[in-house]
């Protein structure tokens, strides 16, 4: 059984910080669970644009508001708390924090910790991270 606490965890070496947002890194790739689990806080009046080429990712709102749109076609959601979102189609993505957003984040394959965005927005294929 893996037990951890968020609040222990955000001051350590699993509190990823990059452009505006932090991911505390709950589970990793060496955790052997077959997907990463992350808190992301995202501050408000960011905006992000995403593209997990090799990952896939689901989202669930627990606090803030925002709203993702979908580059590929145009359509925008308005996002909330208790609001999810999955990218099953490794979409490329814009991500925008009108108040400061928090989301548990699930990713697979997992990561293995250190990752941030490489500048087109993905991150490395897991093989290379």
């Amino acid at each position: 059984m893996i037990v951890r606490d968020f609040n222990e965890l955000k001051t350590t070496d699993r509190a990823v910080s990059d452009a505006r947002w932090t991911s505390t890194r709950m589970l990793l790739a060496d955790d052997g669970m077959g997907f990463s689990f992350h808190i992301t806080e995202l501050e408000a009046g960011s905006e992000h644009t995403f593209h997990y080429k090799h990952h896939f990712e689901s989202v669930y709102c627990m606090a803030g508001a925002g709203s993702i749109t979908d580059l590929a076609t145009g359509e925008t959601h308005q996002i909330k708390p208790g609001v999810m979102y999955a990218l099953n189609l490794n979409d490329k993505h814009t991500l925008r924090a009108t108040e400061k957003l928090v989301m548990a984040c699930c990713f697979n394959p997992p990561v293995t910790g250190t990752e941030v965005h490489r500048e087109d927005g993905s991150y490395a294929p897991a093989e290379t991270a």
